[in-house]
């Protein structure tokens, strides 16, 4: 069997801007990548994120070879975790399941959840905004928190005080000190908070080993691979999945693995991706005790048939749109 690689960046306008503590993107910037054999196409994206030193042509560079090897499945074996991996890994799931017709839900053992609780991101802005952002969503059951080092009490009373039934994922992007956490801990231990994630930088994280807060602490930017779980226990007591960081499902399934038998709670993530890039990790998700899968919500347009979500729930994509070993008819632009 041939299979033939292709690669091309994809801009996805959002409906708003999305800000965090590192900045703010107005659009979604994607790598996809197309694994053909025997007349069945697979499908995968990925988001090149700058965090890791990864941009659109850096993520396109690294993928080259794979699109002239004679064995792009050898291929992606070599490449290191991280966007291109990502995009080719899913590309090749999606490909073998349409070959096949063995799902990845059976290949994997992980079924796609019918009805999947989402965390609503509120991205970071004013406390005013971000308050009439937290009202727009206040239904949902699951609402993230973007902050930063900058008044961060104020704008965490006027979410919860617009969003009175919802739980929350407070999430600074590695923006706080520890003294600032610290601070927090009275207000954090008064709310319904579900994760506080990633308060302090990778690599700075020292700090909170042995410390003992009213909620749990998730590592995000501090956890890519299943290699990077032992340094964690003691400082964080669950851990973000993120398909762009383990540069795909084959490793994003074995960090989930090892994240349970050390003990870990287990968040999926993703990064702000149409539902080509969200898709595969609703397999994960499933398996997860929170997931944060609302990044197709934030593009103005998604591709047709993909996910849904609303007030907080995923409705999963349409028969055929990937992973399912269903061929897609009219699901593609």
């Amino acid at each position: 069997m041939s299979i033939v690689v292709s690669a091309r960046p994809v801009s996805h306008p959002l409906k708003a801007p999305f800000r965090i503590s590192r900045g703010v993107k107005t659009a979604a910037e994607v790598v996809e990548v197309t694994a053909a054999a025997d007349g069945h196409v697979g499908r995968g994206e990925s988001v090149p994120y700058a965090r890791y030193g990864e941009t659109v042509d850096s993520v396109l560079a690294q993928l080259a070879p794979a699109l002239s090897a004679a064995d792009p499945e050898a291929a992606c074996a070599v490449l290191p975790p991280g966007a291109a991996r990502n995009a080719l890994d899913l590309a090749l799931w999606d490909l073998r399941a349409r070959r096949t017709g063995v799902s990845v839900a059976t290949a994997t053992g992980l079924p796609i959840p019918t009805d999947l609780v989402t965390a609503v991101t509120v991205s970071l802005d004013t406390p005013e905004a971000m308050e009439a952002a937290a009202r727009a969503v206040a239904d949902a059951p699951l609402i993230k928190i973007k902050l930063s080092a900058e008044n961060p009490a104020a704008r965490l009373r006027a979410v919860a005080a617009a969003a009175p039934n919802a739980r929350f994922i407070v999430d600074p992007n590695e923006g706080w000190t520890f003294d600032i956490l610290r601070d927090l801990k009275p207000l954090l231990g008064d709310l319904p908070i579900a994760l506080v994630e990633q308060p302090l930088p990778a690599g700075q994280d020292q700090a909170l080993e042995g410390w003992d807060p009213p909620f749990t602490v998730c590592a995000d930017e501090s956890v890519h691979v299943g290699g990077d779980l032992a340094a964690l226990r003691g400082r964080y007591q669950a851990v973000n999945l993120k398909l762009d960081k383990t540069g795909g499902l084959t490793e994003a399934l074995a960090l989930l693995n090892a994240a349970r038998s050390l003990g870990f709670q287990v968040m999926t993530g993703c990064m702000v991706a149409s539902s080509l890039g969200v898709a595969p990790a609703l397999h994960l998700g499933g398996a997860s005790d929170f997931a944060d899968l609302d990044g197709p919500w934030w593009l103005a347009v998604d591709h047709p048939g993909g996910l849904r979500v609303d007030r907080g729930r995923i409705t999963p994509p349409k028969p055929g749109f990937w992973g399912d070993g269903v061929q897609a008819e009219g699901l593609w632009l």
